[in-house]
């Protein structure tokens, strides 16, 4: 049985939704496709009329998860103030306790490094995302506005792996303070 384009396309966003939030809660490996389709709350059946593999469900789950980061870096305004917003959400305690929809640079970038059909995806939009920074709030005065934004990705983002990564509530919160401290 056909279905309307329109509803094949619902269909094939709802299982990237899905996938993208289940993969940044509990990794690559630790969700099977009929997991993903059931929270899709579709049969597993379908799923490879949307996909080929469950490999490239994630190079376009983190695909779809990094550009919509792009998307939300492009659409802040450019002053301090905006910085400022941006760092705050990003160093928040929300963020840390919301894996499910948090960056997918601090919950699956180890992952990536060993999920080959990732990294074009994972790649191309990091790319995207240092050069919307550097052009949007990043620029101090000091120098190279695209040292200043990889230096600013890698912080934040080391930052949020490490304050989720420890059972210590309090050292959660100081990496988090400390980070956003050094980057305003």
């Amino acid at each position: 049985m056909r279905y309307p384009a329109a509803e094949t396309a619902a269909r094939h966003e709802r299982i990237l939704q899905e996938a993208s939030k289940l993969f940044r809660e509990r990794g690559l490996n630790g969700v099977s496709v009929p997991e993903i389709m059931k929270a899709a709350q579709l049969t597993h059946g379908p799923f490879y009329n949307h996909f080929a593999s469950k490999d490239a469900l994630v190079a376009e789950s983190i695909d779809h998860a990094m550009g919509a980061m792009l998307r939300d870096i492009v659409a802040i305004g450019e002053s301090a103030s905006a910085r400022q917003q941006f760092l705050d959400g990003y160093l928040s305690r929300e963020h840390r306790d919301n894996r499910d929809v948090g960056c997918v640079m601090a919950g699956l970038a180890s992952e990536v490094v060993r999920t080959p059909p990732a990294k074009g995806a994972f790649t191309r939009h990091l790319k995207g995302i240092l050069g919307a920074l550097s052009s949007k709030f990043l620029s101090t005065g000091k120098g190279d506005t695209r040292a200043e934004a990889v230096r600013t990705v890698s912080m934040m983002v080391g930052a949020m792996i490490l304050a989720r990564a420890v059972d210590d509530p309090a050292l959660s919160d100081e990496i988090l303070d400390q980070a956003r401290a050094g980057l305003l």
